[in-house]
């Protein structure tokens, strides 16, 4: 563009304009939202910008979580549109567990001018020191001169290696301001490959045949990062494993067989304690979600040496491919799952019925958003032989991610089926989601197993060996009194629902919800 023509642009462009055309010439093209007064010249560019799809949310920690599930299964970043520091601070759960994922997610949020803050009207707040722990790239935008530029920017800094959150912080006053310039799009930074001498170091060590295992991230649990750590794994006797906080896992009959660590540490340890080495790649050494004053934070034996393939900013696809030409495997077949689906189950709700149903019916190709630590527990396992299908985790134990977590994944693959797995206290936190998934005629079914209490906290308390807990503290864990009616409450938001009673009906209503048109949503009572 020449300089006359750019002029002449900027003439008739505000810098809320310049924001979003730079968006789009950056390839982003998803905004997931809820704004306020201050974003509203934002609203009326997106109004005019059809390159970018706007998805309402009405509340902001589904906001987030939604754009994480969006990142998740396409690579690129979606963006967030938030209403001051307040808004932001309502979608920091999420940010928290997006943070952890490593995934590309802009976060667009508005301000008040500087000559409206000094007044300490009610809504005014330090927006930058509540993005600055969730935020590897953080600026606030005062001028429409430089609006585009800094979105261009913004944009860049998410593709980062291994994937960033950015907030681009527009005052109100920059966004209605003249002058505004669409800014080119930047080139993003690709992640490197690890030193050519630690993948030889790697391939000397797995060649001495001692007992090793991978414990795999990011890219290396999918595409073909995964069939690079398959073919590794048999030329070298090895295991794969995940942590148990994962991105994203391609799973299924054909995938690789990957195990994921247990959650519980004691269980991790017993996992892990008869390897002679611990290959880390794309994740960084898996600890014990919590401190106890009777137990280790490491999970690892401390005679098993660990090494790090590739770092977690580094080309984890890349270093697993490089490792198995070195080991001269790259035309290897791996040991890939050939299980066969378990038949669909009748009788009594079970954990192991449901699990076997969930599996006797997921459909081929299916996106499984998985937030059910206790009640769900068994179902991976149990979905080894289910067809090719992709699995996300809550990577940073913020709950309430799964049904906004969903949200972002269907609208990112709206030709593949969602099933969402929930408990009743962690969707809570975020049910909002179910009316987006009805607005927006999404094909999800979400699974809610309503055991009317946080569960986990039941079994942290009886791991710290600190007696039984009275009523008062079991009244903190327990969510009945009164029950909570999922059906009533999806219905509420435009979801149709229905409450099971046998593992017949629960399978009939997942293949009902597998073939709908939009979602659906089945209660487990347990």
């Amino acid at each position: 563009m020449n300089e006359k023509l750019r002029e002449k642009e900027s003439e008739k462009m505000n810098g809320a304009e310049s924001v979003v055309k730079t968006l789009a010439a950056s390839g982003v093209d998803t905004c997931f939202t809820n704004p306020g007064t201050s974003e509203m010249h934002l609203v009326a560019a997106l109004d005019r910008t059809p390159e970018i799809r706007c998805v309402l949310g009405l509340f902001e920690g589904a906001v987030t979580a939604a754009a994480d599930g969006y990142a998740r299964m396409t690579g690129k970043p979606a963006c967030t549109l938030l209403h001051l520091g307040p808004g932001l601070a309502n979608g920091v759960a999420n940010l928290h567990n997006a943070a952890r994922a490593h995934v590309p997610l802009l976060n667009i949020v508005g301000q008040h001018p500087a000559e409206h803050l000094r007044f300490e009207t009610p809504l005014a707040s330090d927006v930058e020191g509540i993005a600055r722990p969730y935020s590897n790239w953080l600026r606030t935008t005062k001028s429409a001169l430089e609006a585009g530029r800094d979105a261009a920017q913004a944009v860049a800094a998410c593709y980062d290696p291994p994937g960033h959150i950015a907030t681009l912080i527009l005052t109100a006053d920059a966004a209605w301001g003249e002058g505004g310039v669409v800014a080119q799009a930047l080139t993003p930074k690709k992640p490197t490959m690890p030193p050519a001498e630690t993948i030889e170091a790697i391939a000397r060590l797995l060649r001495s045949e001692n007992p090793a295992a991978f414990v795999l991230g990011g890219n290396a649990l999918y595409g073909k990062g995964l069939v690079a750590a398959c073919r590794v794994a048999a030329a070298c006797n090895a295991k794969l494993f995940s942590p148990y906080p994962f991105t994203r896992m391609q799973r299924g009959a054909g995938a690789a067989v990957v195990d994921r660590l247990p959650y519980v540490p004691q269980q991790a340890a017993d996992t892990l304690k008869d390897f002679k080495h611990l290959i880390l790649v794309g994740v960084v050494e898996p600890r014990a979600y919590f401190a106890s004053p009777k137990r280790s934070a490491r999970l690892v034996a401390a005679d098993c040496p660990i090494h790090t393939l590739a770092k977690v900013e580094e080309d984890s696809a890349g270093a697993l491919e490089a490792l198995a030409a070195a080991l001269s495997a790259l035309s290897r077949a791996g040991i890939v799952e050939k299980g066969a689906r378990p038949l669909t189950p009748t009788g009594a709700i079970s954990l192991p019925g449901l699990a076997d149903a969930i599996a006797a019916t997921l459909p081929d190709d299916a996106i499984v958003v998985d937030e059910s630590m206790t009640a769900g527990r068994g179902i991976m396992a149990a979905a080894r032989g289910a067809g090719p299908h992709d699995w996300l985790a809550n990577t940073g134990g913020s709950i309430g991610i799964a049904l906004p977590l969903a949200v972002g994944a269907a609208v990112a693959s709206p030709e593949r089926r969602v099933l969402c797995l929930t408990a009743d206290g962690s969707a809570m936190y975020t049910l909002q989601a179910l009316w987006t998934m009805a607005r927006e005629g999404l094909k999800i079914t979400t699974v809610v197993f309503a055991n009317r209490a946080y569960s986990i906290l039941k079994y942290e308390f009886k791991q710290l060996g600190i007696g039984e807990p009275g009523q008062r503290a079991k009244d903190l864990f327990e969510i009945g009194r009164p029950d909570l009616d999922w059906v009533a409450l999806a219905k509420g938001m435009g979801v149709p629902a229905t409450r099971i009673n046998n593992l017949d009906e629960f399978a009939k209503e997942l293949r009902r919800g597998f073939e709908s048109g939009g979602p659906r949503l089945i209660e487990v009572p347990l």
